[in-house]
């Protein structure tokens, strides 16, 4: 029997991710299957998805609401731009610049 962790665990480890993006007017964006908040303040927001991170800039942005155990996120602001990158990519650019200024 398979316990109702291993079954996060095995989602979050697949490809067949999924993640909703809201946008609503450019001042209301609700994301759904965030794993954690890296960096924010009311310009921008990066978050740890399981899809990538996720990088969301604008102005006056603040987190209107944030769940662990729904995985979801609400900003609130005037939405600008929302960007990926890969996990696997931003470990290796920050290895390099790590060598690069050492």
């Amino acid at each position: 029997m398979v316990s109702g962790e291993e079954r996060k665990m095995s989602s979050l480890n697949s490809n067949s991710a999924i993640q909703n993006l809201v946008l609503e007017n450019r001042e209301k964006l609700s994301i759904s299957g965030v794993l954690d908040v890296l960096s924010f303040d009311d310009q921008i927001v990066i978050l740890e998805t399981e899809l990538g991170l996720l990088t969301i800039k604008g102005e006056n942005i603040r987190i209107n609401k944030l769940s662990i155990d729904t995985t979801e996120v609400v900003l609130e602001g005037e939405i600008t731009s929302m960007s990926y990158t890969d996990k696997e990519t931003t470990k290796k650019e920050s290895s390099f610049l790590g060598k690069i200024f050492k």
